[in-house]
């Protein structure tokens, strides 16, 4: 079921950094219209870092209220039981599945982090995908690891963002027996991830051009590489803007300049150096067109 593009949205907020709901119903009808499988709001790209328990919940049932696709929350904590109260509330609101990021800054050791999946898997039924990204969180989800939790029944998939080809392929042969999905967490990594297996992403790029990313991820889905290569190289230079500063700030940056919903950063983030925001348009102007 959790295949193709997801793009991790981001979270609009009005000028008085109250939520924007009106404008993030608005961008998740852009979404839907582009093709996109899925949504994942209030992971790193939605600024979940910042936002109160109350606003997280409120921008999970917003989503779930608007849209027509899968949606994936962002439920994850390096607090267990934090993690499993927004995990319940997820499933409450009627989402799809939870995305569940590795405890961050605790650095738990191999038992404490399969104890902390665990946890959350047994706390209910909802299909649970983890997300390995150790720049973040300083930890590594080993594919050992990983290979051992897919054995629980509702842990259904890995978004990958470990910048390993190798862990990668690792963590495909070692769960090709189970109901397991694989996940691109990063947009540059895509085409050849799912040359080893993987099934899609959860995206950044997908935030500013959907189509073009979900048209990439189609044609390997359907074994046309030659295509996919073809809009791997399109769409790479907005994939390297999109990083040219600490996520989410150059994508939502970005979402605004092309007429969706965005609004201020949320402190600590900030603005974007003016030569970052010039770099970030030109790539923009060169891509064409989004709406």
């Amino acid at each position: 079921m959790f295949e193709g593009v997801l793009p991790a949205i981001i979270t609009p907020f009005k000028e008085d950094g109250e939520l924007d709901e009106e404008g993030f119903r608005g961008n998740i009808e852009f979404f839907g219209e582009a093709g996109v499988s899925g949504i994942v709001p209030c992971g790193t790209t939605g600024e979940s870092a910042t936002l109160t328990f109350e606003e997280h919940k409120k921008v999970v049932e917003v989503a779930v209220d608007s849209s027509q696709v899968l949606v994936v929350a962002g439920t994850g904590s390096n607090n267990t039981s934090e993690a499993v109260e927004l995990t319940k509330h997820a499933k409450d609101a009627g989402a799809d599945a939870a995305l569940l990021i590795t405890p961050y800054y605790n650095k738990p050791n191999d038992r404490g982090m399969m104890a902390h999946f665990r946890a959350v898997a047994e706390s209910c039924d909802l299909d649970l995908i983890l997300y390995n990204v150790p720049t973040r969180t300083s930890i590594n989800l080993k594919p050992e690891l990983v290979a051992e939790l897919a054995k629980i029944e509702n842990v259904v998939g890995i978004k990958e963002a470990s910048g390993s080809l190798s862990q990668v392929s690792s963590i495909i042969e070692m769960t090709q027996d189970e109901d397991f999905v694989v996940l691109s967490g990063d947009d540059n990594l895509t085409l050849p991830i799912m040359a080893l297996g993987g099934k899609g992403v959860i995206s950044v790029v997908a935030d500013v051009s959907p189509r073009k990313m979900v048209a990439m991820v189609d044609a390997m889905l359907k074994g046309d590489l030659n295509e996919a290569r073809r809009m791997h190289y399109q769409l790479a230079p907005l994939a390297r803007a999109l990083f040219l500063e600490t996520n989410p700030i150059p994508v939502k940056t970005a979402t605004g300049m092309i007429g969706l919903a965005a609004g201020p950063l949320r402190l600590p983030l900030a603005p974007m150096s003016e030569k970052n925001d010039e770099k970030l348009k030109e790539v923009i102007d060169l891509l064409g067109e989004f709406r």
